[in-house]
C-alpha cells in the first residue's frame, strides 16, 4: 500500500503549448488538477516539470489554479525531470520513495523520466489515465515501455484510495468530494 508521506504526485510538461496538439488535454488536466487537489488533502507531496517554459509556456491553467503556493516547480531542458537536480533534491529532501507519475507526452518527457526515477530505485505508479501524447500508437507504445521497466499500471482514484486506506481517515471527505 502507498504510504502517501513517501509518496508524490509529479507531474510532468503539461503546458500550454501543448493544448492545440494533445487530443482531450482538457481532460487529462481535468484528472490531474483532481490528482493535485486530492494529494494537498492529503497532506503529500507535489511536483511539476516545465520544458522550456519561455518557449512551450507555463503549466496549464487548470492545474496550475489547483496548486498550492509552496509546490515546487523545475524548469527543464532535458526530457527527463531527473536530470535536473532541483527535482532530485526535492525527492530526497521529502524523503519521498514512491512517485506517482502523469502528464505530457507519454513516450518522451513521461517515459525518459519513469524510466531514470526506475533505475535510481523508486517506486513508479503510472496514472494510466492522465497521460497523453499527441498520437495514440506513441502512447500506447510508452505505456508498454514503462510497465515493462517496472512501474506499476494505477489510476488516479487507485492511487489516493490507496493512500487513504480507510473511509474513517481524515482526509477520505475532502478526497470524496474532490473525485466526484
Amino acid at each position: 500500500m502507498l504510504d502517501r508521506t513517501k509518496t508524490a504526485l509529479v507531474i510532468v510538461d503539461v503546458q500550454e503549448a501543448f493544448r492545440s496538439v494533445i487530443p482531450d488535454l482538457s481532460l487529462i488536466a481535468s484528472r490531474i488538477s483532481m490528482a493535485a487537489r486530492a494529494f494537498d488533502a492529503l497532506a503529500s507531496q507535489i511536483i511539476v516539470s516545465e520544458q522550456y517554459p519561455a518557449g512551450l509556456g507555463r503549466t496549464v491553467e487548470e492545474i496550475l489554479f489547483s496548486l498550492g503556493e509552496e509546490v515546487p516547480f523545475v524548469e527543464k531542458s532535458a526530457f527527463s525531470a531527473w536530470a535536473e537536480a532541483g527535482f532530485r533534491t526535492h525527492l530526497e529532501e521529502n524523503g519521498i520513495k514512491t512517485v506517482a507519475l502523469c502528464g505530457i507526452e507519454t513516450h518522451i518527457c513521461v517515459l525518459q523520466t519513469a524510466l531514470d526515477l526506475i533505475k535510481n530505485g523508486y517506486d513508479v505508479h503510472l496514472l494510466c489515465d492522465s497521460v497523453a501524447s499527441r498520437f495514440e500508437h506513441d502512447r500506447q507504445a510508452a505505456l508498454a515501455r514503462i510497465l515493462d521497466a517496472g512501474a506499476k499500471s494505477s489510476s488516479v482514484e487507485m492511487v489516493l484510495f490507496e493512500m487513504l486506506g480507510d473511509s474513517r481517515d481524515a482526509a477520505f471527505k475532502a478526497v470524496q468530494s474532490i473525485i466526484r
